[in-house]
């Protein structure tokens, strides 16, 4: 591994490691550190201890999801490949399906305008516009009908199954989007035109001046539209305008990651997203 990107995956793991912290308490078990968030909101996940001298064991795996049982969360781990590589290996024999998605990184000078990539604007979600708790809703809504419909393809699902997820937003998660906008440490972007509304959406989380870019989501009705790439460059030059020094999101397959070198981005490891094998 160059010292390059040695060194930028150094910055993606303390980048990790501290964005759960500031809404989260931690319980260490073994070399693996469980991220339990007080109060509402997205539930977190563990990961390796950042100070931890060894691989974490199949027995820390296990503790690890007793205890998230117990606590009623998700199952999951998170994890860089390159700097935990026996960690796939225990986590499989632990009985856990591992997504191995692109780690990628942008390379700022191939970074295109977003205008070049999709005729649909993209703007960025104000806290002083008068329809910023509507937005947040909408982006939020539409990332819950593109997660929720996998892949790149088109398809039926559109603006009325969005309008329809509205009703089914967790609040909390919507105020505390909010908070994260207003204090600086989230950007939101909403992309659409006015007869179809919102069509895409996404958001970057930052920390000092680490950013990673991240629920990149589009209708499937809208998508093969340039949507996805629009929506990643404007994310991508906000940052940079704040001052932004490293940028980096993971892809859900390799066709997705596709999307993504348009903009820019060139792969630099493995992000590994476990949870439990599904039962046929």
């Amino acid at each position: 591994m160059d010292v390059a990107r040695a060194a930028a995956l150094d910055r993606l793991e303390r980048f990790y490691d501290a964005v759960p912290r500031d809404g989260a308490r931690t319980e260490d078990f073994g070399a693996l550190v469980l991220f339990v968030r007080d109060g509402a909101g997205w539930p977190f996940y563990a990961r390796p201890r950042p100070d931890a001298t060894r691989t974490a064991s199949l027995a820390d795996v296990t503790e690890v999801r007793a205890r998230q049982r117990a606590l009623g969360l998700p199952e999951t781990f998170e994890w860089v490949h390159e700097h935990q590589p026996d960690l796939l290996a225990v986590a499989r024999s632990a009985g856990l399906a591992v997504l191995e998605a692109p780690l990628m990184l942008l390379e700022p000078e191939r970074l295109p305008e977003p205008g070049t990539l999709s005729d649909v604007p993209v703007r960025v979600l104000d806290p002083g516009d008068p329809g910023f708790a509507t937005d947040i809703a909408l982006r939020r809504a539409v990332a819950a009908v593109g997660f929720a419909h996998g892949g790149t393809a088109r398809g039926e699902a559109g603006p009325a199954d969005r309008d329809a997820a509205l009703a089914q937003l967790d609040v909390a998660a919507l105020q505390e989007e909010a908070t994260r906008i207003v204090d600086g440490r989230r950007i939101s972007v909403l992309a659409g035109t006015p007869d179809e509304g919102a069509l895409a959406s996404g958001m970057a989380m930052r920390v000092d001046d680490v950013a990673e870019i991240a629920g990149v989501a589009t209708l499937p009705s809208a998508r093969r539209r340039g949507l996805g790439a629009a929506v990643t460059a404007t994310l991508a030059h906000e940052l940079r305008a704040d001052g932004t020094d490293l940028i980096f999101l993971s892809a859900g397959s390799e066709d997705i990651a596709r999307v993504y070198l348009r903009v820019g981005f060139r792969r630099v490891g493995t992000a590994c997203i476990a949870e439990p094998a599904a039962v046929i």
